[in-house]
């Protein structure tokens, strides 16, 4: 599969609205920002015996990963990625994402999509932050240290 380079301003629009008005809706009937790190943490969060997840955060990974299956058979070809790295570099990869969204107390959904729009200067510096690093990361990977990443 080819790598994504068509540009696809509408689709783009309408799924960045989409993604926008999900997230206000949350903040608005439930009081909580999408921040999906925080979801999942939420989920997995040590309780007493009679306390259980906020049934919410269950079924909001859960809508992720239906969405995301449902994509899979209704259109394999979106989900095929054509990654060529080892699965431990994948691995280790993703360890290191989650470590700095810990870091960080939140990811692109929490600060990029929520924080932004509310003008929260620690959201807009996080922003900041993680799309340089991504920026510098794929520019190494695939310039000086030549993973190539994509066949």
């Amino acid at each position: 599969m080819e790598p994504l380079t068509e540009f696809t301003p509408i689709a783009a629009t309408i799924g960045g609205a989409l993604i926008g008005l999900a997230a206000a809706l949350m903040l608005i009937f439930e009081g909580r920002i999408a921040g999906i790190s925080g979801i999942l943490s939420g989920v997995f969060k040590r309780r007493t015996d009679e306390d259980s997840p906020p049934a919410w955060q269950a079924t909001f990974i859960g809508g992720l990963v239906l969405g995301g299956l449902v994509l899979m058979v209704a259109n394999p070809p979106v989900v095929t990625t054509g990654l060529t790295l080892s699965p431990l570099l994948v691995i280790a990869a993703g360890l290191l994402v989650g470590f700095g969204t810990r870091l960080g107390n939140g990811c692109t959904s929490g600060h990029g999509v929520c924080g932004i729009p509310r003008l929260s200067i620690r959201s807009i510096l996080a922003t900041l932050t993680f799309m340089g690093a991504a920026a510098a990361t794929v520019y190494l990977t695939n310039h000086v240290f030549a993973f190539g990443g994509l066949s």
